[in-house]
C-alpha cells in the first residue's frame, strides 16, 4: 500500500472544516425566520429602534470589534471574486446572473433587467472599492452563482452625517438558494466594508426582515397605457375603452415650463448645494459631498439616467431641477413585448415652480424618452403630484434599513434617500 498523502489529507481536513462551519451557519439559520439577523447589529423588533432622535446610537461598538482578516468560508466548488466592471466578458457574467436571478414582482411577471452600462454607472461611484464588488463563482466551470455590492455614500440622519456603505444588487442564483449563500454574502461584503473604517450602511427591500426604519410605497403613471395592459402591468378599468384610456394618459410633446433643459457640466457646481439644501428639510436623506460625485449620478447618460433644471429665461438662474433613472424589466409571460422600460422618479428640488408643474415636464421628457412608465415613491414631497397627475397607487412596498444605527421609525414624506 502507497503512504498516505500529507496533502490530499491536509485538503480533505479543511474541505470538511469548511463544511462544519456552513451546516452550523445553516443550523442557525433554520432556528427561526430571522435567525441570522438575530446576530446581526440591528433593530431585531420595532420596540428596539431608538425611542427618539437623542437616542441614535451604533448599535455594535466599532472601536472594540475585531474584524476577520481572512475571506469567510464558502462550501466545497465555490469561490469568492471580485468582478472587473471594466470588463466586458464579466460584465456579460454579472449582466446575464442578475437579469436571470434577481428581484421580480410577487406574481413572477417581470423581473428587473439592469443593462451593463447601468450597472456600470450604480458601482462605480467617485471612491469605489473593486474589492466590494462582491460574487461566486463555480471553481470548475467559472459560472457566476451569487453577488453582492456595496459603493461608498453619505447619508444624513437629522443632524448627522455618516459615511455609509450603500448595498445593493444581493443575488443569488435560484439553483443554489438551499445553500444559504445569501446571508454568507452579506458578511462577507460586511466584513470588507468594516476593513475600510465603515460600520454604517443603507440598503433595501421589498420583505421586510429587522428592522425597517421607514416603509415606501411605489405609485405607477402609465405613460404607454396599451402596452402596459397588454403585458399585465396593469389593466383597462371599467367602463373605459383603449381609445379613452390612451386619451387619458396623453401627454404634450414639450413641457409646459419655458426654459427646461438637460443638466450640462457647467451647471454641477451651482445646482449641488441646491440639491443638498432642499435635502435638509427631510429627517433622513442623502448628501451629495463633491462635484465630482453629484456630476457621476446627475450627468445624462443614454437609457441610464436624466437630469434637467430650469433656466430662468430672463436672468439665465436655475431655479429647478428634476431627475429620473431608466431601468427594464423582462416580461416573463409576454410574446409581443420582451421588455418594459421604465423611469423611477430619482431627486429634485423646486423653487420657481411647484412640483406638480415639474413633475409634469419630468413626464413629457420620461414619454418622449421611450419610457412605457414612470414609477416614484411616496417619499419626499411625491405625494402632492401623484393625484392631479394621475399616478396610481401600487401593490409593492420598498422597506429602508440602517445597518448599526438605531433611529426612531419615520414616515415617507421624511425620508430624502432614493436607491437604485
Amino acid at each position: 500500500m502507497s503512504a498516505p498523502d500529507p496533502q490530499k489529507i491536509l485538503q480533505q481536513q479543511q474541505e470538511a472544516m469548511v463544511e462544519r462551519q456552513i451546516d452550523e451557519l445553516t443550523a442557525r439559520l433554520r432556528q427561526g425566520p430571522h435567525a441570522f439577523w438575530d446576530t446581526q447589529p440591528v433593530p431585531h423588533r420595532e420596540s428596539e429602534l431608538a425611542p427618539s432622535i437623542a437616542n441614535m446610537r451604533p448599535l455594535e461598538n466599532s472601536q472594540t470589534k475585531t474584524i476577520r482578516r481572512e475571506p469567510l468560508p464558502l462550501p466545497p466548488g465555490f469561490e469568492w471574486f471580485t468582478v472587473d466592471v471594466d470588463n466586458q466578458s464579466e460584465m456579460q457574467k454579472l449582466f446575464d446572473l442578475l437579469s436571470e436571478h434577481y428581484v421580480e414582482d410577487n406574481e413572477g411577471m417581470f423581473r428587473f433587467r439592469y443593462s451593463i452600462p447601468f450597472l456600470r454607472w450604480a458601482l462605480k461611484p467617485p471612491g469605489y472599492l473593486r474589492a466590494w464588488h462582491l460574487g461566486v463563482r463555480v471553481i470548475s466551470t467559472g459560472k457566476y452563482v451569487g453577488f453582492i455590492s456595496g459603493v461608498p455614500s453619505t447619508v444624513r440622519t437629522d443632524a448627522q452625517e455618516h459615511r455609509m456603505a450603500e448595498i445593493n444588487f444581493l443575488c443569488v442564483h435560484k439553483a443554489l438558494r438551499s445553500k444559504r449563500l445569501a446571508p454568507v454574502l452579506i458578511s462577507e461584503i460586511t466584513r470588507r466594508i468594516n476593513l475600510e473604517g465603515i460600520f454604517q450602511a443603507v440598503y433595501t427591500a421589498g420583505v421586510e426582515i429587522p428592522t425597517p426604519i421607514c416603509q415606501a410605497r411605489y405609485f405607477h403613471r402609465s405613460l404607454k397605457p396599451k402596452k402596459l395592459i397588454s403585458v399585465n402591468f396593469t389593466h383597462l378599468q371599467p367602463r373605459m375603452t383603449m381609445s379613452r384610456t390612451e386619451k387619458l394618459y396623453a401627454l404634450p410633446a414639450t413641457p409646459a415650463i419655458p426654459g427646461v433643459r438637460p443638466l450640462r457640466p457647467a451647471d454641477v457646481a451651482a445646482v449641488r448645494p441646491m440639491l443638498n439644501t432642499y435635502l435638509r428639510q427631510f429627517q433622513v436623506a442623502m448628501v451629495f459631498t463633491s462635484d465630482e460625485e453629484f456630476a457621476h449620478w446627475f450627468l445624462p447618460r443614454p437609457d441610464v439616467v436624466q437630469s434637467f433644471v430650469v433656466e430662468d429665461p430672463a436672468d439665465h438662474h436655475i431655479t429647478d431641477f428634476f431627475s429620473y433613472y431608466v431601468l427594464s424589466s423582462s416580461c416573463l409571460h409576454s410574446a409581443q413585448y420582451p421588455t418594459l422600460t421604465a423611469a423611477y422618479g430619482y431627486y429634485y428640488f423646486n423653487n420657481g415652480h411647484s412640483l406638480t408643474e415639474l413633475m409634469r415636464a419630468a413626464l413629457v421628457m420620461a414619454n418622449n424618452g421611450n419610457c412605457d412608465v414612470f414609477n416614484a415613491l411616496d417619499l419626499m414631497h411625491n405625494r402632492e403630484y401623484f393625484e392631479e397627475l394621475r399616478f396610481g397607487q401600487g401593490d409593492g412596498n420598498l422597506n429602508y434599513y440602517l445597518y448599526n444605527w438605531a433611529m426612531p421609525r419615520i414616515d415617507a414624506p421624511a425620508l430624502g434617500v432614493v436607491l437604485l
